[in-house]
């Protein structure tokens, strides 16, 4: 059996590298590491739960049906859910007040104040779902399970974990 010939302990003819002090053994070939992307979309799961908050609802529904990892089912079910809803609200506000669901279409119909509160909310509501988008897209890029209040709990559930 050889010996390391640093320490001279006893490694196997085979060994890469000697067990007690760590020397590379001249027999062995040395082997790089080999980069496999996981199953699935064929990048890293950080980057594809990042990814299924880039377009809001949208991405989620694509890497929803295209991945099947826990940790991406789950942004991607918490982007539809969060992204998806807020949309609703938007429209529904939008057609409250008269404003529209984008921030075009006047029409001033005299009651709640009408245009102004309208534009306001729904200023307020992009506002909050910009901050939304850029903290759920870093979360899910470091690798953490952040939890929007009221979707997460709802997403865990859906997603199956």
């Amino acid at each position: 059996m050889p010996h390391c010939t640093k320490c001279g302990n006893e490694v196997q003819a085979n060994a890469q590298f000697c067990a007690k002090c760590g020397q590379p053994q001249a027999g062995a070939p040395l082997q790089a590491p080999s980069y496999q992307p996981a199953a699935g979309t064929g990048m890293s799961e950080n980057l594809a739960a990042a990814l299924s908050y880039v377009l809001g609802w949208i991405t989620g529904i694509i890497f929803i049906l295209i991945d099947k990892r826990p940790y991406v089912r789950f942004h991607a079910t918490q982007s539809i859910l969060t992204f998806g809803g807020l949309h609703v609200i938007r429209v529904v506000l939008g057609v409250f007040f008269g404003v529209g669901w984008v921030f075009g279409g006047y029409r001033h119909y005299g009651t709640w104040g009408g245009f102004g509160i309208g534009i306001a909310l729904l200023g307020l509501l992009g506002l909050l779902t910009l901050v939304l988008w850029i903290v759920c897209i870093i979360k899910a890029a470091q690798g953490e399970k952040f939890m929007v209040p009221i979707a997460g709990p709802i997403a865990q559930n859906l997603a199956g974990q």
